[in-house]
C-alpha cells in the first residue's frame, strides 16, 4: 500500500512542477487535482487506523472495537451457527449413523460404581443373611472383573442395535439439545473475542484489505487527474 500510495503522489508532485515551472496549466491542474485526491484518500485511509488529534472520526476500527467485536459475533451465530445450519449439520453426520462405533468409549467407562450398587442390593436383600454365612460381600468380590466384561459387551451389543442409533439421532435432533449445542458455540465465541485486543482488530483488518487499500490511492490521483485536465477546458 505504501509503495503504490507513495509513487502516485510522487508522480502527481512531479506533474504539479512541472507544470508550475513551464507555466503549462494543463499539466500543472492534473497535478495538482491528482496529488489532492491521492492524499486525500491516503489521510481517509490512514484515519481508518489511526486515531488523528483534532480530526473528528479518525481511529474508527480502534474506536468502535466493541461493536466490531459483537458484529463477528452476530455474523457468525445468524448466517453460519443458526438452528437450520446446525441442525443440517446433524443431519448429515448422522446419516450415516450406522457407521457409529461407541466401543471406545463404552471401554473407558468405570463399571465399578454397577457393581457396588449390585452388591449393594443384594446385600440389603433376603439374600444378605445367608451370604452373610458365606463370608457376605468378600465372597462376591470376586465376580467383580466378570461382571464389568459382560456389562461392557453387553452395552456395546445394544449401542450397535439400530433402535438404540436412531433414538440417539433423535435425542441429538431434539430441540433442547440444540439449543444447548448453540449456547456452547456462543460461549466459544465469546471466549475467543474476549482474547482479542484493539491491535489486533486493526491489525486483522489491515492484513485483510491492505492489498485493495493502495489501489484507493491510486485511483484518487487518476480521477483527480481527470478532473484537473476537464477542468482546464472548461
Amino acid at each position: 500500500m505504501l509503495n503504490k500510495s507513495m509513487i502516485t503522489n510522487l508522480i502527481s508532485l512531479i506533474l504539479l512542477g512541472i507544470g508550475y515551472y513551464t507555466q503549462q496549466n494543463t499539466l500543472y491542474y492534473i497535478g495538482l487535482f491528482a496529488f489532492s485526491g491521492a492524499l486525500t484518500n491516503w489521510l481517509a485511509i490512514h484515519m481508518l487506523f489511526e486515531k488523528v488529534p483534532g480530526l473528528y472520526g479518525s481511529g474508527v476500527i480502534p474506536a468502535r472495537f466493541e461493536e466490531f467485536k459483537a458484529s463477528i459475533k452476530r455474523l457468525m451465530m445468524d448466517q453460519f451457527f443458526t438452528k437450520a445450519n446446525v441442525d443440517k449439520f446433524l443431519s448429515n453426520e448422522m446419516s450415516s449413523v450406522t457407521n457409529i462405533n461407541l466401543e471406545p468409549v463404552i471401554d473407558k467407562i468405570d463399571l465399578s460404581p454397577a457393581f457396588d450398587s449390585l452388591v449393594e442390593v443384594i446385600m440389603n436383600s433376603q439374600f444378605g443373611g445367608m451370604l452373610a454365612m458365606f463370608g457376605g460381600q468378600e465372597a462376591i468380590d470376586p465376580m467383580r472383573e466378570p461382571f464389568i466384561e459382560k456389562m461392557k459387551a453387553s452395552i456395546t451389543e445394544i449401542s450397535q442395535q439400530e433402535q438404540f442409533k436412531q433414538a440417539l439421532k433423535e435425542e441429538l435432533e431434539a430441540p433442547e439439545m440444540m439449543e444447548d449445542i448453540q449456547s456452547t458455540i456462543e460461549d466459544i465465541i465469546d471466549q475467543r473475542l474476549n482474547e482479542l485486543t484493539p491491535k489486533m482488530v486493526k491489525e486483522m483488518v489491515q492484513d485483510m484489505i491492505k492489498n485493495h487499500l493502495g489501489w484507493l490511492v491510486v485511483w484518487g490521483g487518476i480521477f483527480g487527474g481527470v478532473i484537473g485536465m476537464l477542468s482546464t477546458l472548461i
